[in-house]
């Protein structure tokens, strides 16, 4: 059945974060360096502003020293609070890029129905974009984090210091504030993971939406796929708002708790001042240790920061825990003819079987057309045939070699598809014929075209093969023969027709048949098709009826049957 990956574990999540700071190591490590020399700044500023004002009180010699120290001391703290931003800003655009290639090079590795029954594409975008720039801040936050728990160690132990009492007027609210971290901690984690789950769902009807905008618009649903796609906003904003108060709450906390516990200390203080056992200056240094000390904001702006990022990251995880499709490292017989076996093939989608032990030999150097009402199983007996989908039982072989054993490039340079909706990439029209494992002659190229049908009306544009994409505008047929002109172009021992040629009208699809017998290079050819013409001129022809090969034979033994004469009666659509 559809192997659908399992919620990634904390391990899972953690192996993502650990080798997100190892590429940014060295980034990373100045953010640590950085945020520690401000952290260690901060900690020793105040006992040199106190120890300034006690000279300036008492008029002790070492004033101008002193005052030119803390001019100092704040002008390397603000230079390295920038070194900080600028080396977390780097490190973040670092690890955002890491992680989009590492999470696009998982999502082309894997099975195109099984990504695409696990994940929909608003959701996919949302993952590789969004969360991989949240998740891409974890690096530069960890450093930072870890740099500004110095701060109010370093407050707590001054503050002992100065005064043990102070120490432990200070210490009596710290449970106080430990609760408001815990606390915070856990009710931010879930309410960020809900939040960012809604908008997956927002984004997915989003291009759902912008996919059939011209059916939304001859339709006149405007305003009911408006109300669909935006359906979820109530829920995204009820999370966001409890995300809010959570944060207000802790940020609530601290500003009675900082100014009670500072309050607290300077109280004591001040009594010690004037018993004599604390210099004026010293009460100034351990009121701003106390503040110090008490730094939830900074902290809790680090854990929230985290939060998000490890929200972020456990739905990239979730996406690289999907199992890619690996190959072998098999080669396949020189000179083989291209000899095609599916050997008791079962494909499950959704929990229902939709190949159910298949059994099919396409002899080397034949065409073979697979016909069968909606339902059948024929692309899906396509997507095997070539691997492009993995099967759940039995196995699929090209002259004699399972392809799940087949070295990944030498399965792509030897089995070719084109498809009923091709998508063409490359900057021009040439470009997109010769888009492949490898790129084709100029001349490949054209021949290609040609035997395509597709030479005439790209020698119109205004480039010729030269024209970008985007200034050809086609018609369903002109872009059906620039794909089959493709996998002409990079035809090799196997060449898969997925109902490639519907859009073509019956005289191209005429000169499309020709051409892949006298013009295209000579291999196996494992047509779908709907059109009684493309059967006809088939050397076999497999009849699928509910997952099975019902029948294999000549187009004009098949017809002999009724059952199979209906078939084109009610062409449907491939599944």
């Amino acid at each position: 059945m559809d192997s659908v990956p399992h919620d990634p574990s904390d391990a899972d999540v953690r192996g993502v974060l650990v080798g997100a700071v190892r590429h940014s190591a060295g980034h990373t490590a100045a953010v640590l360096v950085f945020s520690t020399a401000s952290a260690v700044i901060a900690v020793a500023l105040p006992a040199v502003l106190g120890h300034t004002l006690d000279l300036l009180i008492d008029g002790g010699s070492g004033l101008h020293a002193a005052i030119v120290l803390c001019a100092a001391l704040i002008a390397a703290e603000v230079l390295f609070d920038a070194l900080e931003a600028w080396a977390g800003g780097v490190t973040s655009a670092r690890t955002a890029a890491w992680l989009r290639r590492r999470q696009a090079d998982h999502l082309l590795s894997l099975a195109p129905h099984r990504a695409a029954d696990r994940f929909s594409p608003g959701d996919l975008v949302t993952r590789l974009t969004g969360n991989a720039a949240e998740a891409s801040t974890a690096p530069a936050t960890v450093a930072a984090a870890i740099a500004s728990f110095f701060v109010p160690i370093g407050g707590l132990v001054a503050l002992g210091l100065i005064d043990v009492r102070l120490l432990a007027v200070f210490l009596a609210g710290v449970p106080l504030l430990v609760w408001l971290l815990s606390a915070f901690a856990r009710g931010s984690s879930d309410s960020v993971s809900r939040y960012q789950e809604v908008q997956a769902d927002i984004a997915s009807r989003l291009v759902e939406a912008l996919g059939g905008a011209r059916t939304v618009a001859a339709a006149g649903t405007t305003e009911r796929e408006l109300r669909r796609v935006l359906a979820p906003l109530p829920e995204l904003g009820a999370q966001g708002r409890r995300m809010w108060h959570v944060y207000g709450r802790a940020m609530a906390g601290s500003t009675i708790l900082v100014p009670l516990s500072t309050t607290a200390v300077l109280a004591v203080g001040g009594i010690r001042v004037v018993g004599g056992h604390l210099s004026v200056g010293a009460l100034l240094a351990a009121s701003r240790y106390a503040v110090l000390a008490a730094g939830l904001g900074a902290v809790v702006g680090q854990l929230n920061a985290l939060v998000r990022s490890r929200a972020a990251t456990r739905r990239l995880a979730e996406l690289h825990a999907a199992a890619p499709m690996v190959g072998g490292a098999r080669a396949l017989p020189v000179g083989g003819p291209g000899r095609l076996e599916l050997r008791a093939v079962t494909v499950f989608r959704g929990g229902a079987a939709v190949l159910r032990g298949v059994d099919l030999v396409v002899p080397g150097g034949a065409t073979m057309a697979v016909v069968g009402r909606s339902g059948a199983g024929k692309s899906t007996l396509a997507a095997v045939a070539g691997r492009l989908a993995d099967v759940d039982g039995g196995e699929v072989r090209l002259d004699g070699v399972a392809l799940a054993e087949l070295d990944s490039d030498v399965l792509r340079r030897e089995v070719g598809y084109a498809f009923e909706r091709p998508v063409l990439f490359g900057d021009t029209v040439g470009a997109a014929i010769g888009f492949g494992p490898y790129v084709p002659g100029d001349d490949d190229i054209r021949a290609a075209a040609r035997a395509a049908g597709a030479d005439t009306f790209v020698r119109l544009l205004p480039g010729g093969y030269a024209t970008p994409l985007a200034e050809a505008p086609m018609s369903g047929g002109e872009l059906q023969r620039l794909g089959l002109a493709r996998s002409f172009a990079h035809a090799g021992r196997l060449l898969i027709l997925d109902d490639a040629t519907s859009s073509l009208d019956s005289v191209t699809e005429l000169h499309v048949g020709r051409a892949l017998v006298r013009d295209v290079r000579a291999g196996t050819r494992l047509l779908i098709a709907h059109r009684v013409s493309s059967a006809a001129r088939a050397d076999l022809v497999a009849w699928m009826q509910d997952g099975r090969v019902r029948a294999v034979g000549r187009h004009e033994e098949l017809w002999e049957d009724a059952d199979y004469r209906a078939v084109f009666a009610d062409p449907g659509e491939s599944v």
